[in-house]
């Protein structure tokens, strides 16, 4: 078995353990936001489920030695276990070093998280060299493991904040101190799987090379307008998926940096249906 084979099978449960979370949620209740919830182990399973496959897909157009893909897979597990299991023990994941046990699952999402951002950049790396694919997909590979690797670094600034807070205020304290930089998290680490599927789909268009290129570049723009806006308005302590409370300029450059994205694709996606052969109709 190669190692993208085994880290697609392993993407596929972590994605099904975030969908069977929200079953849970439905069926058993409890809240939704907070530091206990079954939310948590729902976006860590999807995420980390969709970002494991995107990561070993894209990786396919690169050189990287398989320990890399390896760690990145095996951090992965290691990140949804720790937040699923301490969901069901129904006690705080990140921050919490309460017990020695607690402390145990706490350091090892750490440490996951710190082997997920160093194989990360070998990955980065590996994408700056030249590559055996089309200059979209080029600029999809480098912009997308650019943006995880913020993202990452985003999710490394949160922990940073927690855990001073934890320690210097309380576990409570902690949580509402990192929480603001949701938004920046889950926005940056998206390039990675939005942007490498719009240039794949290009490539079933009737549009020479330079015109795919350009779709797939203007999809970029938005995609960075978009992710960047988020990013800086989490800085400065603005949620911005809250649009009760976050500026509406803000909330306007985002959006049209997201229009610009979904169009771009939907560009593609007209396009590529429009090559597809016309039926015959049997009379």
């Amino acid at each position: 078995m190669t190692i993208r084979r085994a880290c697609y099978l392993i993407a596929a449960p972590l994605f099904a353990s975030g969908l069977a979370h929200l079953v849970v949620q439905a069926v058993v209740g409890g809240p939704w936001d907070g530091p206990v919830s079954w939310r948590k182990p729902a976006d860590f399973g999807v995420a980390f489920g969709l970002t494991l496959w995107a990561v070993t897909w894209g990786s396919t157009y690169l050189k990287v030695r398989p320990a890399v893909l390896a760690g990145f897979a095996a951090a992965s597990v290691v990140e949804v276990v720790v937040i699923s299991v301490q969901a069901w023990r129904g006690v705080p994941s990140h921050f919490n070093t309460t017990t020695p046990l607690n402390a145990a699952f706490a350091f090892s999402a750490a440490a996951g998280g710190a082997v997920i951002i160093v194989t990360t950049l070998f990955l980065l790396r590996a994408a700056f060299r030249p590559l055996a694919a089309p200059p979209g997909m080029q600029l999809a590979l480098r912009v997308g493991f650019a943006s995880l690797l913020v993202g990452l670094a985003v999710g490394a600034v949160m922990i940073a904040i927690g855990t001073t807070t934890a320690r210097t205020v309380s576990l409570d304290a902690a949580y509402t101190a990192a929480v603001v930089l949701v938004p920046a998290h889950a926005a940056a680490m998206q390039g990675i799987v939005a942007l490498p599927i719009l240039a794949w789909l290009t490539r079933f268009t009737p549009w020479p090379d330079s015109r795919r290129h350009r779709v797939t570049a203007l999809g970029t723009a938005g995609y960075l307008v978009c992710a960047a806006t988020i990013v800086l308005e989490s800085f400065v302590g603005i949620n911005a998926f809250d649009l009760t409370t976050a500026p509406v300029a803000g909330s306007a450059v985002a959006a049209a940096g997201a229009l610009v994205l979904v169009g771009a694709g939907i560009t593609v996606l007209w396009s590529c249906q429009r090559r597809l052969p016309a039926r015959s109709h049997v009379r």
